[in-house]
């Protein structure tokens, strides 16, 4: 290995648990990861008994959106829209087969937003946070963003950041729950109370339901219970959405940024917020020093950690954590040779090009 080579390895080094792979085989999933800081999109990948850490670089990347056949992600100033091809699959090498790979088919440029969260709903359109605008939007041909919705205490569309809106969580298919740091009004005025001043909202209600959060994130509908991190203190709660009571499941070493489910497990994600970032002087910093950035799973029927990845390298802060269930060892093409001789085609056109070659 040449010693460029060499760094770049230590540069995005890990080590986990010796029963991750073998859960992910279980499980028959992948794993998405964003990590903003380091500027990449992980795939965590079991093959041959071994967890592959595959890794594409972004701009900034952070939110991510996956359903059927596509993912979404948001990186600096433009949202990038993939979708899966299934014959291409056999064609990428690897000691170990591709199940899917997805191509980008579409950059959307949404200019500096600073996109959070993100999620397919139900019909098929893309929602995401705009926390630069303190609004939820979605896309359309004609401009940057389309702005849906904003909470009640923001007074207008101002790119100012006023109260950090940041998580989006669906249910019944359609955009429900959004957790944001303050419920403030002016540019960056959620700062002033971060350790506590975090809410959640019901879009249904139009209401906050939860109040005196410490930096939530990631509010999620799963098994008909409401969840979400409060990442200030590192733990994975649920919570009440009609009297806004909560209970802590997990505690967890790190700043908690990123969650999705599978079954009865709880994917989060963890970061180690440096002192030079702007999310410290929060619980979590008072009273864990040894914070580590990674991957967590935690069993949400007793609350135990069950399998872990920890980046040892520069990857120090995670964003969002995606799994894709039935795909087991996918890989996401954005550049390369692939993007200009892989074509996909309605079935008509695909088969009258499939005879013609034949011809």
């Amino acid at each position: 290995m040449s010693t460029a080579a060499a760094a770049s390895a230590d540069e995005f080094s890990s080590r986990h648990t010796a029963n991750f792979p073998a859960l992910l085989q279980q499980l028959r999933a992948s794993v998405l990861v964003s990590t903003y800081q380091a500027g990449r999109l992980v795939l965590l990948r079991a093959g041959q008994d071994r967890l592959n850490t595959h890794f594409r670089r972004f701009v900034r990347p952070m939110g991510l959106a996956a359903a059927a056949g596509k993912i979404a992600l948001g990186a600096q100033g433009e949202i990038l829209e993939f979708r899966n091809m299934p014959a291409l699959a056999p064609r990428l090498p690897s000691a170990t087969p591709h199940d899917a790979a997805y191509l980008l088919r579409r950059r959307h440029l949404t200019g500096a937003i600073d996109i959070h969260e993100m999620a397919y709903a139900g019909d098929g359109a893309l929602w995401f946070v705009n926390t630069l605008f303190s609004c939820l939007c979605t896309l359309d041909d004609a401009h940057s963003f389309v702005p849906r919705w904003r909470p009640r205490f923001v007074g207008a569309y101002a790119p100012e950041d006023r109260c950090h809106l940041n998580g989006l969580g669906l249910r019944d298919g359609r955009p429900r729950y959004v957790t944001a740091l303050g419920e403030t009004d002016t540019a960056q005025g959620w700062r002033a109370n971060k350790r506590d001043g975090g809410v959640l909202i019901d879009l249904e209600a139009d209401a906050v339901v939860a109040r005196g959060l410490s930096m939530p994130h990631s509010p999620r509908w799963h098994a008909d219970r409401l969840w979400l991190l409060e990442s200030g203190r590192g733990a994975l709660v649920t919570l009440d959405p009609h009297s806004g009571e909560r209970r802590d499941v997990a505690r967890v070493p790190g700043f908690a940024r990123g969650l999705d489910f599978v079954g009865p497990f709880a994917l989060v994600g963890l970061s180690q917020l440096r002192e030079s970032n702007a999310f410290t002087d929060i619980p979590l910093t008072d009273a864990d020093a040894q914070r580590r950035s990674g991957v967590w799973v935690v069993d949400t029927r007793s609350g135990e950690t069950v399998a872990l990845l920890t980046f040892t390298g520069d990857v120090r802060e995670i964003f969002a954590v995606q799994a894709l269930v039935g795909q087991q060892y996918p890989d996401l093409l954005h550049d390369g040779e692939l993007l200009e001789t892989a074509y996909a085609l309605p079935d008509a056109a695909l088969r009258e090009t499939a005879a013609a070659l034949r011809a």
